[in-house]
């Protein structure tokens, strides 16, 4: 079952469950993929949503971050709640080792050598890495991998 297939059955079950903060959560999440659907003209496939997961859950960060700095605990603790739910459908992440190693070898297989190289690493890294590791994580290894 693929995963946009996944999240309307969720869907269906928090209907059913009368888990209102969840069923608001998935219809985020399917409105999220529906326009993307519409803005690009295509059919999105599993990578194409967990990169829009990504997207979701890093303005649910933010918005977390901002809301207890202005001492909004209240609304703090619903964007977190949202972030478990959508959090729930991201597939395994690589450890931190694992994202080094493959930097590592995209590094070598570019024959990259220098901070000038870092878009070049970073957009061979986007293509392979999509979905199993956090950007931030793999941009962090790449500049890493290439100050060396």
């Amino acid at each position: 079952m693929g995963l946009k297939s996944q999240i309307t059955e969720d869907m269906k079950s928090a209907m059913r469950a009368r888990d209102s903060g969840r069923l608001g959560t998935i219809r985020l999440l399917q409105a999220a993929i529906k326009q993307r659907e519409v803005d690009e003209r295509i059919e999105l496939d599993d990578a194409a949503v967990v990169a829009t997961l990504d997207k979701l859950i890093k303005q649910r960060k933010d918005s977390i971050q901002a809301f207890e700095a202005a001492g909004r605990q209240d609304l703090a603790d619903q964007e977190k709640a949202e972030l478990a739910v959508l959090s729930a459908y991201l597939p395994e992440r690589m450890s931190a080792a694992e994202v080094e190693e493959a930097v590592r070898a995209i590094v070598a297989e570019t024959g990259a050598s220098g901070p000038a190289d870092m878009g070049r690493v970073m957009g061979v890294a986007k293509t392979r890495l999509a979905g199993k590791a956090e950007m931030g994580q793999v941009s962090s290894a790449v500049k890493a991998a290439l100050s060396r």
